[in-house]
């Protein structure tokens, strides 16, 4: 039932007894005074009246009948006439909405603006019904038809032939119970909206709308949907989330276009066989539900990007999840499952969250098999170990493991060098100090790399310098990279050489070869030149021959520096110390190692290494071997690489976190393919207003900088859909600048200086994941903060003056 407050109430009682003893005081007469509270109670008089009658009989059967008394401050009896008493008709303060009522929230007003926009929002109007009118909107109104052409011309906006029809209906938050079949008179819409209603069933009628796109049901008391529903040709987007579904419809099979569907928070205990056949979908979500097991045809929807399984029964996963090759985001928290996947194919998972279930280890072969992944979330489980592959996860930037029974963490996490958040809290760590652990991931990171270049030590000395001790190596130190420049077998696209004795006649070649990891001028060892001719770097002309000349080892500059060289009257030292270059005829030999790198994995990585600048020809070698991510974070750059310019029509990811960048060169502008940007941990405090163009960039990390501001720039960023600003001076909210960004969803400023937070913040419905902690303001609350993103923009707009 809905309820509204009658608004011709008003409760004066007591005022009215207040003036009627003020009149009593002042000797008034109570005719005279007329106060309204003897209009409604009576007078005195006519109270006396009726007193004496209800005494009726006496003592004796003899009926006394008593004359009014008169007031004392009357001063003599007379006749008094009064007027009409008025009829109060007192609605109930909750009542049933009425039909006609509902069809009133559909006002004219509204009417017009959805013929005009074809888009009519009905939201929060406590609707028990559908106005009836609606039904009728894409006819033509009876003034309309009575018009004629003049009248129609002077006011030609409301003409029929301007009319749109409607797309787009809103009716969410009220209580409807049903909709009713003459829905199939709305055949142009594309968006229907229902969720937060009470309803219990969907008319068959339904399946008529052909053009019908979007579909939101959330939030209900839907046990089933209409048969006909499945027949919907158009229909991408289905959310049927909160409701009291046991099961899906096999029928869903038949939705061919669909591409998004959600059936969060219902009682779902399986899935059925047909599942599969749903090839377009990008995004399943089924958490908080019962599934105890995956179908097996689930690994042919090759689109799905998110898959989201959290809070259900399962035990086990798929052996082949690595069909799902373009899977980015899983999510596996709280289930009982007991072992992990090897995950082979899933090179483009990015995250993968199995928190509170059983694991007890974690498969090594899938350490090498997620190249891209970033986040690593296995709290609560029952790991004793972390293998020493981890290191191979080059792109991780947080692994949580809090709550295992851990007692060692190796040192090959040291090497990591985007590992940010390092959560190993509740575990039985005895190999470093709780006061090291309590200091976080920076400090923890330290001391593992401490103890890594002692371990290297200590092996280098060994007589083989390849030895391992512990059972750790120092080709995991390297993360993957041997002291010899072979990569292990284990090691992502690794290519072997064919094995040779080299019969160089200046021994210092030898050792040159194992210290230069990129390029290697080998002129005077025939032996190499005959075996890998075919795979050396030609130049294209002489002056592009002449400047690679200057490269030597690109990325062991400092190795080249501190080299001894133990033959001083060597050809190659005289060389180095004539030239300081390495310029030899017609060839410069490129290691086939690092180009077979290049080609097979599209990604240049280059940290750890101290940088300074990178030359030009790294970037065109890249280039030419199609490469798209580009990485160089934990150096020491202070710009952009010029050279990287050459790759603007190539690049999708850029990092160059942990570095001394100051300023961002206007050409970054020209990286018109670009989806993800880090620069994190630099020393920013502004970006170009060139930045605002590029519409591809998707992610944007400016972290730990000394932005006192969001740069404008940043606000016209119509693409971006994560924004992670923490760690920065940043004192002011721009919620309009926030507001032009239609697509935002996360939007991270922990630990700045934000001193207020906007009310109107809480009406980005687009933000659904919003980072507040660490920040000076009061309201909202830190109870309020923990609470999530929902609790945050509620308490928001619960404080927007109206």
């Amino acid at each position: 039932m809905n309820f509204t407050y009658p608004e011709d109430v008003e409760f004066s009682s007591f005022r009215g007894a207040q003036e009627c003893d003020q009149a009593s005081s002042f000797g008034g007469d109570f005719v005279s005074f007329g106060h309204s509270c003897f209009t409604h109670y009576g007078y005195p008089s006519e109270m006396s009246d009726r007193m004496g009658r209800g005494r009726g009989h006496q003592t004796g059967g003899v009926t006394s009948s008593t004359s009014s008394r008169i007031p004392r401050c009357a001063s003599s009896p007379r006749q008094m006439s009064h007027s009409p008493k008025p009829n109060y008709s007192f609605r109930p303060l909750f009542h049933e909405r009425t039909t006609t009522e509902d069809n009133s929230v559909l006002t004219q007003e509204l009417w017009k603006l959805a013929r005009k926009s074809g888009t009519l929002n009905l939201s929060n109007k406590a609707l028990a019904r559908v106005p009836e009118r609606l039904y009728d909107i894409n006819e033509a109104d009876a003034d309309s038809k009575a018009a004629n052409l003049e009248q129609l011309t002077i006011k030609e906006e409301d003409a029929w032939w301007n009319q749109v029809p409607l797309n787009n209906l809103d009716l969410s938050s009220n209580t409807l119970t049903h909709i009713s079949p003459k829905i199939e008179n709305l055949q142009s819409l594309t968006v229907l909206t229902l969720h937060d209603n009470a309803l219990v069933e969907l008319p068959p009628e339904i399946g008529k709308l052909e053009k019908l796109m979007r579909l939101n049901v959330s939030h209900n008391k839907l046990s089933q949907l209409p048969r006909e529903m499945y027949s919907l040709p158009e229909l991408r987007h289905l959310n049927i989330s909160y409701n009291q579904f046991n099961e899906i419809d096999p029928d869903i099979s038949d939705l061919h276009m669909l591409e998004f569907l959600d059936g969060g928070h219902n009682n779902i205990q399986s899935l059925p066989g047909g599942i599969g056949f749903l090839v377009r979908l990008t995004a399943l979500l089924l958490p908080y539900n019962h599934v105890k097991e995956l179908p097996p045809d689930l690994v042919n929807m090759r689109s799905l990007q998110k898959l989201d399984l959290m809070q259900n029964d399962l035990t086990c996963l798929p052996e082949d999840m690595g069909l799902l090759r373009k899977l980015e985001c899983l999510y596996l928290q709280h289930n009982d499952i007991l072992e992990l996947p090897e995950f082979e194919g899933n090179k483009t998972l990015n995250e993968l969250h199995a928190s509170n279930n059983f694991i007890k280890t974690i498969p090594t072969a899938m350490c090498s098999n997620l190249p891209h992944l970033k986040i690593l979330d296995l709290r609560d489980n029952k790991i004793t170990e972390l293998p020493d592959e981890l290191c191979l996860l080059r792109n991780l930037n947080r692994l949580d493991v809090s709550n295992n029974t851990i007692s060692v963490l190796p040192v090959t996490l040291s090497s990591l060098a985007h590992l940010i958040s390092l959560q190993v809290e509740g575990n039985p760590i005895k190999t470093i100090r709780r006061d090291i652990l309590q200091c976080g991931t920076t400090r923890i990171l330290k001391t593992l790399h401490e103890r890594a270049l002692a371990k290297s030590k200590e092996e280098g000395s060994g007589s083989d310098g390849a030895s391992t001790s512990a059972g750790i190596s120092v080709t995991r130190l390297r993360a993957g990279q041997s002291d010899d420049g072979d990569m292990p077998a284990n090691f992502p696209d690794s290519y072997h050489q064919p094995q040779f004795q080299c019969q160089c006649a200046y021994p210092c070649q030898q050792q040159m070869r194992q210290s230069f990891c990129v390029y290697e001028p080998l002129r005077n060892c025939r032996e190499f030149h005959s075996q890998a001719q075919p795979h050396i770097y030609e130049p294209e002309s002489y002056e592009q021959q002449h400047q690679n000349g200057h490269l030597g080892s690109l990325f062991v500059q400092k190795q080249q520096q501190q080299m001894q060289y133990p033959y001083p009257n060597c050809f190659m030292y005289q060389q180095k110390q004539q030239q300081q270059q390495f310029t030899y005829g017609s060839r410069l030999a490129v290691d086939p190692r690092w180009v077979y790198k290049l080609r097979h994995t599209r990604t240049l990585a280059v940290n750890l290494e101290e940088l300074t600048e990178v030359p030009d020809q790294v970037f065109q070698i890249a280039k030419n071997e199609g490469v798209h991510v580009v990485d160089f974070a934990r150096n020491q750059l202070s710009t952009l690489p010029n050279g990287l310019q050459l790759m603007k029509d190539l690049v999708t990811e850029l990092v160059l976190s942990n570095n001394l960048i100051g300023y961002v060169p206007q050409f970054i502008s020209q990286f018109t393919r670009v989806t993800y940007l880090n620069l994190s941990n630099n020393l920013l405090t502004d970006l170009p207003n060139e930045f605002g163009v590029l519409n591809t960039l998707r992610e944007l990390n400016i972290a730990n900088n000394r932005f006192q501001l969001i740069p404008n720039c940043v606000y016209e960023l119509q693409g971006l859909e994560i924004l992670i600003a923490s760690e920065n001076h940043i004192k002011v909210l721009n919620v309009s600048g926030l507001k032009s960004m239609p697509r935002l969803s996360t939007l991270d400023l922990r630990n700045n200086d934000i001193d207020a937070v906007p009310p109107i913040l809480g009406n980005l419905t687009n933000i659904t994941h919003l980072e507040l902690v660490g920040n000076p303001f009061r309201q909202p609350r830190h109870q309020i903060l923990m609470k999530g993103t929902d609790a945050i923009m509620s308490y928001l707009r619960d404080r927007i003056p109206t």
